[in-house]
């Protein structure tokens, strides 16, 4: 789930789930994805993977690995489908920066120690957690705190972001697909009634809202007034 949930539909599939949450969290997610795409043409476009980090695509592709577990053991679709494409983009991502890396190496190594994480995690929730239901809570609980860890680890760049009083590194689409997928998830989450779901996409509402501020408080047009801050 890159990284929706609360009845936000009227029509109900044959399980009683409202259709329309799990449209809106696709669609939110498709729109997220389309954003990130930016990354994959401008590797192409230069030919190098300047002023582009590897960490995030390997993060994300975890947590959405991740979630489609708890989909799968859960046995939701939407959750399934949404991060099944989110997994596969950021699989060609990495493909895609390794290719054109000259630090081959470290991606290596960095792609390696996310299979290791896999194949622990595997073992861990499949060979020595036989009851269903704990290895539900247990995974659900995991795949929280990650997101959680996701949502919050970019804090460090809002403060920098008030001190220097620059929203330049700040995407707005990014920013304004963030905070509509991040809402979709909650309310899916509340729909059915499913905290490891809902609770970790509240942060992303709540960072959201802050760059929402910072972009109202330090509008991108007054950036030539202060040092540019360095990404």
């Amino acid at each position: 789930m890159t990284p929706c949930t609360q009845p936000c539909g009227v029509g109900r599939d044959s399980h009683g789930q409202h259709l329309a949450c799990p449209g809106l969290c696709s669609l939110t997610n498709t729109e997220l994805s389309s954003i990130t795409r930016t990354d994959l043409r401008q590797m192409f476009r230069t030919q190098s993977v300047e002023n582009i980090q590897f960490l995030p695509f390997l993060t994300t592709d975890v947590n959405n690995l991740s979630w489609l577990s708890y989909g799968c053991l859960k046995q939701d679709w939407t959750l399934i489908t949404v991060n099944t494409i989110g997994a596969a983009l950021q699989t060609l991502y990495m493909l895609v920066y390794f290719y054109f890396s000259p630090e081959k190496r470290r991606v290596l190594l960095q792609s390696t120690a996310l299979l290791g994480v896999l194949i622990l995690g595997y073992c861990y929730f499949n060979l020595l957690i036989p009851d269903v239901a704990v290895r539900l809570a247990r995974l659900g609980l995991f795949c929280s705190v990650f997101t959680i860890s996701m949502y919050l680890s970019p804090l460090a760049d809002l403060a920098k972001i008030i001190r220097t009083r620059s929203t330049r590194c700040l995407s707005f689409p990014l920013t304004v697909a963030t905070f509509l997928a991040s809402a979709s998830w909650t309310l899916y989450g509340f729909q059915l009634s499913d905290l490891y779901i809902m609770v970790p996409n509240i942060p992303g509402i709540v960072t959201s809202i802050l760059r929402f501020w910072l972009f109202w408080q330090f509008p991108p047009d007054q950036d030539k007034l202060y040092k540019p801050l360095q990404a």
